[in-house]
């Protein structure tokens, strides 16, 4: 049942990516199948339902603080929580610390070539698309740059791929 989290992370990294959104349809499709391989007892992690449950209230309720700053959209914040179903408290340990070092890679990358803008077409490609019109006028409105939830995506579907072969 691997094959399924796998095919969700999918459009949630190109979404990300692209946009630098998640849609809520989409979380909300990766919640319900993950709910649904855990009631029928598939879990592609070996979990039970106290260790989804926990890992979807861990990756909601944690990435829930960078959101309150500021400093996160939300909805990395709730694919966090959505992927905490498929791979539990204990899984997004490892995932976080992935995703925050490829994050960090794609900054560091961003400030180097903003600042020497030896390939534009890349730097304008890490940046991400600019605000749409109707966004623009709202001050709260910020820029995201990195896209977490897609990075997030991409450690997870290592995390799967390497937890599995151990497994």
């Amino acid at each position: 049942m691997a094959g399924i989290e796998l095919i969700w992370l999918l459009p949630v990294a190109v979404y990300d990516f692209y946009q630098r959104r998640v849609p809520n349809w989409l979380v909300l499709v990766g919640a319900a199948l993950a709910m649904t391989v855990l009631f029928l007892g598939r879990s592609p992690m070996g979990i039970g339902w106290s260790d989804a449950l926990g890992g979807a209230a861990l990756g909601f309720g944690f990435l829930l603080l960078f959101y309150i700053a500021g400093l996160m959209g939300a909805g990395d914040v709730k694919f966090a929580g959505a992927l905490g179903l498929w791979v539990g408290w204990q899984g997004l340990f490892p995932i976080w610390i992935v995703a925050s070092l490829l994050t960090g890679a794609h900054a560091i990358a961003w400030i180097v070539l903003q600042r020497w803008p030896w390939f534009p077409r890349i730097a304008l490609a890490l940046s991400g698309k600019a605000s749409s019109s109707k966004d623009a006028g709202t001050a709260k409105q910020r820029r995201r740059v990195i896209p977490y939830a897609a990075y997030l995506a991409i450690a997870s579907a290592l995390w799967i791929v390497l937890w599995g072969r151990q497994s």
